[in-house]
């Protein structure tokens, strides 16, 4: 086996969650091979660069190793050479925005917090 679809190695490696979610970012144009973009059926062979936006962050991965299962974490992180760039620092103010579900009416104190960060 020297190449294998595009779609089915990022979920192989566990980039995506699904194989149908690797598909479809493929098909939303968010996969991109060695810097053109890429359909699901596209092939990928080992020496390739791979760029994925999966969720909110950027993947940049060199393929090392061609994969057709899913396998475990650790056999799955030899598959590739990570050249991601570091995920954006979380805002300390987006943890007052958040209340857990149930949580009940802010307080007045909660919703000053809360407009002071929504910038009213």
């Amino acid at each position: 086996m020297d190449r294998i679809r595009v779609d089915r190695w990022l979920w192989a490696v566990r980039v995506f969650a699904t194989r149908s979610a690797a598909a479809e970012a493929c098909r939303g144009g968010h996969v991109q091979v060695n810097g053109t973009r890429a359909k699901p059926a596209s092939d990928v062979k080992v020496g390739d660069t791979v760029r994925a936006r999966a969720g909110d962050r950027e993947r940049v991965v060199e393929v090392v190793r061609l994969l057709d299962k899913r396998v475990g974490a650790p056999l799955a992180a030899e598959a590739y050479v990570d050249h991601s760039p570091p995920p954006p620092p979380r805002d300390p103010l987006l943890e007052h925005a958040y209340r857990a579900p149930g949580a009940g009416r802010p307080s007045k104190r909660d919703r000053r917090v809360l407009d002071r960060y929504r910038g009213r």
